[in-house]
């Protein structure tokens, strides 16, 4: 299922009530980050109101959407859209700053992020990222394949923290993922290198030999501890 299908068959299901649907992410932005037929697309969707059964008729629609690799839709109501910056700061920041509407209106007028509802998230997030980083180390043992595909699938996700750190320095995030690595490497102090290795994993451009994954999954463990502890470290409000 492509953009242009996804969106025909919103229209089709909500009709009047759907009032914009936007990418945002990687795909919005271009660059290396976003890899072709590797990357997914994530799409927001805002209606007037989203009763049971609507979401059940888009359920086939949602389903295929998935299957060519991408999240479900994030769907907020307009008023829901308009109150939440503060519970989900990171994921508006990213929004905000990486967009194309793709039908409707532009639904950013008049959203705002504050810093502190930023630092307070970014925290919380930099040690679930963290927690779940152990846990999949704990799962792939000695595996060396596990353990360069854990690197690949926890990247992006981690990446979002990276680039809040960024916003919160008052800096805005490149588009690479080696390049953010190596801004908050200058901010933090940490070893941007076994971030460049994954990204580049990720590129296929230079693939992370099976005989250094042990080395490279401890160097970026080791890094994102160091991550955790910094954001820690951060003020709770602007200095």
């Amino acid at each position: 299922m492509t953009l242009d299908e996804l969106v025909t068959q919103l229209r089709a299901a909500y009709g009047t009530s759907l009032r914009s649907v936007v990418l945002y992410g990687s795909a919005a932005a271009g660059g290396a980050e976003h890899v072709a037929k590797r990357s997914d697309f994530n799409v927001l969707i805002i209606v007037d109101d989203v009763p049971l059964g609507r979401l059940r008729e888009l359920s086939a629609v949602t389903r295929a959407w998935r299957d060519a690799g991408n999240h479900p839709p994030m769907t907020f109501t307009q008023r829901e859209w308009r109150s939440c910056s503060d519970i989900f700061a990171m994921e508006y920041a990213d929004i905000l700053e990486r967009n194309k509407v793709l039908y409707g209106d532009s639904p950013f007028e008049g959203i705002t992020v504050e810093h502190d509802d930023l630092r307070l998230q970014l925290e919380r997030e930099a040690m679930g990222v963290l927690l779940r980083l152990r846990g999949a180390v704990l799962l792939a043992g000695n595996d060396s394949s596990e353990q360069i595909k854990l690197m690949a699938a926890s990247l992006s996700t981690l990446m979002v923290v990276f680039r809040g750190i960024l916003r919160l320095a008052g800096r805005r995030p490149p588009h690479g993922y080696a390049e953010i690595a190596r801004e908050v490497a200058a901010l933090s102090g940490i070893d941007a290198a076994p971030f460049e290795a994954v990204a580049q994993q990720l590129r296929d451009s230079k693939a992370i030999p099976k005989e250094r994954a042990q080395a490279v999954l401890v160097a970026y463990l080791t890094a994102m501890e160091a991550v955790t502890a910094y954001v820690s470290a951060l003020p709770n409000t602007r200095p």
